[in-house]
């Protein structure tokens, strides 16, 4: 194998180690709501959740595709990111433990001549429910995209 077949080689994309963050608290909900500007009481005002029908304030669904998002580019880079894209699917209540996993679904060479990856992301509950996907295409750091 030649020097350049040898860097040119396809990189295998590893997702990193599950990253469990909890359990969540209110204070956790208020935090993010403060950063985005969604100040809806039905995510921190226990009296009003009870109202619309809840037993406690839940996450804004944001709060976990954050996490999901944190998680990627902490893997993949920030700058590297094309598309992310999120379903929510279950909500997530004050003393729920969430854990982020990936799973590389293609590598492929992009439109630029990029090496590119989509992968799937799940934050999921202690109880085992999704409450978040997400789906993403990065651009590879460091690797070679080939013909």
């Amino acid at each position: 194998m030649s020097a350049e077949e040898a860097t040119s080689a396809p990189v295998t994309l590893t997702p990193p180690a599950p990253w469990t963050v909890g359990p969540v608290t209110r204070t956790d909900f208020v935090r993010y709501q403060g950063a985005s500007g969604d100040m809806n009481p039905i995510h921190h005002d226990e009296e009003f959740a009870r109202a619309a029908g809840f037993d406690a304030p839940f996450a804004v669904g944001m709060y976990q595709a954050g996490l999901l998002g944190t998680y990627a580019t902490g893997w993949l880079g920030a700058e590297n990111v094309r598309s992310f894209r999120i379903r929510f699917l279950e909500q997530v209540w004050p003393g729920d433990t969430l854990t982020s996993t990936a799973e590389v679904v293609r590598e492929y060479t992009g439109d630029e001549g990029d090496a590119r990856v989509d992968i799937e992301l799940v934050c999921t509950r202690q109880t085992g429910g999704a409450a978040v996907k997400a789906w993403a295409t990065f651009v590879v750091p460091g690797a070679v995209a080939h013909p």
